[in-house]
């Protein structure tokens, strides 16, 4: 296996890896660089376990080649916000409890942090087409329902308290 030198920004952090042609960014992710937050699930792109945020926009880091990511900013739920403050949608997520397994919860995160910076104010529909392409079988689905429009409350109030004088 042929190795090639890739530079990544994941998380407001640049390195350059060595890496297989053919390694998709999960796996660069995880067995690199010890990000574990994006999971393996299904390897097609399908579940969302393994969402992170290319450029701002949400993507299934499974199905991206590393190398067709080089130098485009990479965040996984490991740099959205931080141990001492949490991004308003992760605050979100643990007040109303929106977990059980946790396995698809990165990804459910990082779709509702990509929807809010689109759209700060979703309707429901809109909050359900947005997350019907990540899998859960907890059965917390009303519980994320209300973390996204918390979440969104949340990031309406940061942002009007960031303009305020």
């Amino acid at each position: 296996m042929t190795l090639r030198a890739v530079t990544l920004r994941v998380n407001q952090t640049e390195q350059t890896l060595a890496v297989s042609a053919q390694a998709s960014l999960l796996a660069v992710l995880r067995n690199d660089l010890l990000l574990n937050s994006p999971k393996y699930g299904c390897g097609l792109g399908e579940c969302g376990a393994c969402t992170v945020l290319v450029d701002g926009v949400a993507a299934r880091s499974c199905v991206i080649p590393a190398h067709g990511v080089a130098g485009r900013a990479i965040t996984t739920l490991e740099g959205l916000g931080t141990r001492a403050v949490l991004h308003p949608v992760q605050q979100a997520f643990i007040d109303e409890q929106a977990a059980q397994c946790g396995y698809c919860l990165s990804g459910m995160i990082m779709m509702t942090a990509a929807l809010l910076a689109r759209n700060p104010d979703p309707s429901d529909a809109e909050i359900r087409s947005e997350l019907s392409g990540n899998l859960c079988r907890c059965g917390t689905h009303l519980e994320i329902m209300k973390a996204v429009r918390r979440a969104a409350v949340l990031m309406r109030q940061a942002g009007a308290a960031q303009a305020a004088p």
